[in-house]
Parts: structure tokens; sequence; C-alpha cells
């Protein structure tokens, strides 16, 4: 089986996010973070959260991007543990038992991520995540981007040798958003 580890290319995470997760946590979508709130009112650092962020499952901390990882048997059990306990420490689950079937609905949930179809994706591929609201729910959508891919566009950027490219991305169902990661880091509350 394959789950899905929470990875940081960068320092990005710690200034966009109120909390990040740890690197190399396992990871879960986390939807259910934003149960209680208005995604309309949501500002700043929750609000990107909220827009596209996985949580680790001991940290509940966020990660823009997450890995899939090949996970043995006492791996598993470990993650749905630790995101049970953590569902009972940081969000006041009423007891173990309840706590442990949210966390093995949301560790199958992550396990399904990592399909593509019938097929797991490759071990290393990189899944991305962009949450909504739309209708009075809260929809997700995941894009993958592949080891090869990943490689290419790293060798391509090297062969350009520049600071910054454009890089063309046909998506008409994008959601544009916007973060102003100096404001951020000047006034953290956000």
């Amino acid at each position: 089986m394959r789950l899905l580890r929470t990875i940081q290319l960068d320092v990005s995470d710690t200034l966009v996010f109120e909390r990040a997760a740890t690197p190399g946590e396992w990871a879960v979508s986390g939807s259910f973070l934003f149960m209680d709130d208005d995604p309309a009112r949501l500002t700043g650092k929750r609000r990107a959260a909220f827009r596209q962020g996985f949580a680790g499952v001991r940290s509940l901390g966020f990660s823009t991007l997450a890995v899939v990882t090949p996970a043995h048997e006492h791996e598993i059990e470990q993650a749905t543990q630790d995101l049970a306990q953590s569902l009972i420490e940081q969000l006041g689950a009423p007891d173990l038992s309840t706590a442990l079937e949210a966390a093995r609905d949301e560790i199958r949930f992550c396990a399904s991520l990592c399909m593509n179809g019938s097929e797991p994706y490759p071990e290393g591929t990189v899944i991305a995540l962009t949450r909504s609201h739309e209708d009075g729910e809260i929809t997700e959508q995941f894009r993958s981007l592949s080891r090869r891919q990943a490689r290419q566009a790293e060798d391509d950027w090297h062969s350009d040798a520049r600071a910054f490219a454009i890089i063309e991305v046909d998506d008409t169902n994008a959601i544009e958003e916007r973060i102003d990661l100096v404001s951020l880091v000047k006034d953290p509350k956000q």
C-alpha cells in the first residue's frame, strides 16, 4: 500500500501556514480541520491552509505538497494511531474508538489518492491539493507530478539558468490564489 508523506521543498510552508507540517510525516487531505469554519470568511494563513494544505497526522500542521510513499502495515497502523491521538488531543474527539474510526477513514482516503485508476502512482509522485467551497460543500481537487516530470522541469530550469521561468498550465478549473508573502512575514497573525 502507498500513503502520502508531507514534503517541504523550501521554507514557504513555514511562512504561508500558521503551523507547517513536519517534513516527512504521514499526511491526510485534512478537510475535516475546516468543518466548523465559514470558508468565505477565512483570511490570511488560515485561508491559505484551506485552499492548499495537506495535514500532517501528528502535527495537524499543513504542507502544500505530499509525496507518494510505500507504507508497510505497521506504518499504516502507526499513522492511524497518530492521527487518532491528534484528533483526541487537538480536536477533542470524544473517545479513542470514535477517533480511530475517523482516522481509518482518512487514511483509506489518503491511500486512494496514491492510485491512478487501478494502478498505484509511482513512488515519489508529488501530489498537490486545491480545496474550495461550492454550494455549501468543501470540494477537493488533486494533481500529480511524477519524478520524471519533476526531473525534466528541474533540468529545463537549470538549462535556462534563469531565476524565474514562466510555465504554461492549461487548467480552466484552477482557482486563482494570491498570497502576499512579505505581509505574512511582517504580520505572522494573518
